[in-house]
């Protein structure tokens, strides 16, 4: 087989790799113990004499010959148990590794094969290497085209770090990591590196700092606090009783009576449109085809008329009560400045088909992404933007049956799947469960980027099937994650504290192994704008602007948040 067919073949280039390292990799050491997926690893003395880039490392994959397959390793611990007092060496070294995947040989028959978990146990007395540059080249290559570079494996620089599009973005993905580890960086990096290869695909970034529209220039459309136009009739019942009423205690009667009064409102609206009857009695079962969840206009003017004509027939000033209190509430919500995107247009069409292509790019036109910056809303208007989103994309994928699969990445997701049930905007947390649980079969993908994985939603996380774990100090937020992660790469996370700028420890379906790798470095110009304020440049001089304190007043009162340019 020609080195041009290798490249070209992963299972060959894999055979190519076995091959290649029975032939000349140097043994590390031996087995001493197997425990279920852990052995235990007794080094030879020569590999005190191995330069340092050789020697097994904390994280380094191991190789073991174990038969017809190769058992891959992972070291989670290392230690010389009863180290000599005089440095004269001879110390036994050992070193613990847990079992988590394996390569058949290849035979005349059969090519070689990675597969995750292990059939055939390695026995005491097998010998174990570090797994050579090959391996580890092969390993990171098995998916084939349906992969892309995000980086370079620690272990060996050389060997690009790949993670499968399709597992990624299918089986759901999280990047977890404190401020300032590079989450925005790396979630700006993989994107970019899938549009590159594949430039047709749908994605919505929940931005709620304004900082992606600089990674993806004239690739994306950004939608902003005075660009962005939600109807609010796209609100399902549950979303709409949340902005008006977020504490339903007490206001059962206004629930009932709006529950009653806004189907009617949306069949005036209907019958009064062009069409609008032919339509009603095309429609099996007539009027009992439009409930309170239809997708249909109506108009807000209609619904308060309803209500006032309800209140004409009423005689009681108990009954009348509940109509008054929501008549004024639908009324100064309506007028709500941070609500304008949802009330202020002047007129109700049937926008919906058109409102769905612009949000989700159906068609792309060359502009696959979608930004909504939620910089400038706050943060209950905020949340009405995202439960919609997630829910529209959810409802699309369901109808569409998956013909145009969408991806929904949701920066800072603790803030809209939080862990206490009781906080946050139930139909958003609602929406994103939806997803998470079912979103494989309708085609729409979550990925979740957080710096607190313990105030996210436990079972959210775990139905991400993909994890980049950057740099996490605190240690509450590295026992939500190890309850995420898969057994066999738990080791691997005793190292977050420690990672660096761009690392991350990545398990999962996405990538075919559990690693530790280093994301490759954006261009300086297309890195997600920064917002942390600078205390050392603002307190260096003084603010002499006259206008500066009434601009901020006016951008106070009316609701709009100017970002600053950098």
């Amino acid at each position: 087989m020609s080195a041009q067919e290798a490249s070209r073949n992963p299972q060959a280039r894999l055979a190519k790799a076995v091959q290649a390292a029975q032939a000349r990799n140097p043994r590390a050491g031996v087995i001493i113990s197997v425990t279920g997926s852990h052995a235990l690893v007794m080094l030879d003395d020569a590999q005190a004499e191995v330069d340092r880039l050789h020697r097994p490392q904390l994280g380094a994959i191991m190789s073991v010959d174990a038969g017809a397959n190769v058992v891959l390793g992972l070291i989670s611990a290392m230690s010389v148990p009863a180290p000599s007092v005089d440095g004269s060496g001879g110390e036994m070294r050992l070193v613990e590794m847990e079992l988590i995947g394996e390569f058949t040989k290849p035979t005349a028959k059969t090519p070689a094969r990675f597969r995750r978990g292990v059939s055939t146990f390695p026995t005491l007395g097998d010998e174990v290497h570090v797994a050579t540059r090959e391996e580890l080249a092969a390993l990171f290559a098995v998916n084939g085209l349906a992969s892309v570079r995000i980086g370079v494996v620690k272990q060996d620089a050389a060997i690009p770090a790949t993670v499968a599009v399709n597992e990624i973005f299918a089986r759901h993905c999280a990047v977890l990591g404190m401020t300032g580890s590079g989450k925005s960086c790396a979630v700006a990096l993989m994107l970019r590196a899938v549009l590159d290869r594949y430039s047709q695909a749908h994605i919505v970034i929940i931005d709620p700092h304004n900082e992606y529209a600089r990674a993806f220039g004239d690739q994306a459309v950004v939608f902003d606090a005075s660009s962005f136009t939600l109807p609010y009739w796209l609100l399902t019942f549950e979303e709409l009783v949340e902005v008006l009423y977020p504490n339903r205690r007490g206001y059962e009667e206004e629930i009932e009576i709006l529950a009653d009064l806004i189907p009617q409102a949306k069949r005036m609206n209907l019958a009064a449109t062009q069409g609008g009857t032919r339509m009603l009695a095309e429609r099996r079962g007539d009027i009992a085809s439009i409930t309170v969840d239809t997708p249909t206009p109506y108009r807000i003017s209609e619904l308060l008329g309803l209500i006032d004509k309800s209140l004409g027939a009423l005689e009681s000033a108990r009954a009348i009560s509940p109509y008054k209190r929501l008549r004024n509430r639908i009324y100064a919500i309506s007028q709500d400045a941070r609500y304008a995107f949802m009330f202020a247009s002047l007129t109700v069409q049937d926008t919906m088909a058109s409102f769905l292509g612009q949000l989700f790019r159906i068609p792309v036109q060359g502009r696959p992404v979608s930004i909504l910056e939620l910089g400038g809303l706050p943060s209950e208007v905020a949340q009405v933007v995202v439960s919609v989103t997630a829910r529209l994309a959810f409802d699309f994928g369901l109808w569409s049956h998956g013909a145009a699969p969408i991806a929904i990445v949701c920066e800072d997701a603790h803030r809209y799947a939080p862990a206490q049930q009781d906080a946050g905007f139930a139909p958003t947390r609602r929406a994103l469960t939806r997803i998470a649980k079912e979103g494989r079969k309708t085609g729409v993908s979550l990925w979740l980027v957080s710096q607190r994985p313990t105030e996210l939603d436990p079972t959210i996380l775990s139905q991400c099937n993909t994890i980049f774990a950057m740099r996490l100090a605190n240690q509450a937020d590295q026992d939500a994650l190890r309850a995420a992660v898969p057994d066999a790469a738990t080791s691997l996370l005793n190292c977050l504290p420690s990672l660096g700028m761009g690392e991350a420890v990545a398990v999962g379906e996405g990538v075919p192994l559990p690693t530790r790798i280093r994301f490759d470095a954006l261009p300086r110009e297309i890195v997600p704008k920064s917002l942390t304020a600078s205390f050392t440049d603002g307190w260096s001089v003084d603010v002499d602007d006259a206008g500066f304190l009434d601009r901020i007043v006016e951008q106070w009162r009316a609701q709009k948040l100017l970002l600053p340019e950098v």
